[in-house]
């Protein structure tokens, strides 16, 4: 059984000034982006895409992931809370950011660039949509280091099963690095290969959906639920599984389209 080593939570201090990891975390998710975005235009040239235009994506796109995601936790997970605190609604530096709040908030940056660019949404989407778990992952590392976001209780024997002395005294499974390793490293691997060669428009984007919502649906067994809007809907589902269903179920749909559209032209 292992301890969680209890990280401070600032990486580096200058004088009253001071760096988290967290924040870290989310410009090595911005580095990964523009890194992979510019290999994915040179080995997929007939896309057409450059490296202005993928920095054009990353600025549309933090502006999503932090508008959205903040919204998102405060309307699916705390709007009690933050309702009753609206000054803290700003507080980014906390923490507190919903992955499918700011998964929304990105499809409306990504419809606006789109927009702006004369391309459609779904050429949007579809070369983005590998480049995006790299950063889910670099994201639930720094849940780690923070402490937060931990497990179910975990069998003690569980070789890995980790005890978070600011939480309790029981062991728990490392939910963080079960997401990081799913959603993030397993979804990169399974986006990066199949959008390696032509498929239909939507299917890259459909394939994102399926992967991020079955596997955060599993992992959501693992990790101590949040309590959210849609925590008492039932059959023992968190709020983000019940988010997920509908993920999978537009990914199915839209992957279905995909080829059948394909197959007529």
């Amino acid at each position: 059984m292992l301890t969680h080593p209890q990280f401070d939570p600032i990486a580096i201090a200058i004088g009253p000034l001071s760096v988290r990891w967290y924040g870290l975390m989310y410009l090595a998710a911005f580095t990964l982006f523009v890194v992979l975005g510019r290999r994915h235009a040179a080995r997929r040239p007939e896309l057409g895409w450059d490296a202005r235009q993928i920095d054009d994506l990353l600025f549309y796109g933090v502006l999503g992931v932090i508008i959205g995601g903040r919204l998102g936790e405060v309307l699916f997970y705390q709007p009690g809370y933050y309702f009753s605190h609206p000054g803290e609604i700003i507080a980014i530096w906390k923490g507190g950011m919903s992955f499918h709040g700011g998964f929304l908030g990105v499809l409306v940056a990504m419809a606006w660039y789109g927009r702006r660019t004369g391309r459609s949404f779904w050429q949007v989407t579809d070369f983005i949509a590998p480049l995006v778990p790299t950063g889910l992952a670099a994201g639930r590392i720094g849940n780690f280091i923070n402490g937060e976001l931990w497990g179910r209780p975990a069998p003690p024997d569980l070789p890995w099963a980790m005890v978070f002395p600011h939480v309790d005294a029981v062991a728990r499974h490392p939910s963080q690095i079960y997401q990081a390793l799913g959603e993030g490293l397993t979804l990169f691997v399974m986006l990066w290969l199949y959008s390696a060669s032509p498929r239909p428009l939507r299917a890259v984007s459909a394939v994102f959906l399926i992967g991020y919502g079955a596997l955060r649906f599993i992992a959501e067994f693992f990790r101590t639920p949040d309590p959210g809007i849609f925590s008492g809907l039932g059959f023992d589902l968190s709020t983000a599984q019940w988010l997920c269903v509908p993920m999978v179920a537009l990914g199915v749909m839209l992957l279905w389209h995909a080829h059948a559209m394909h197959r007529r032209t």
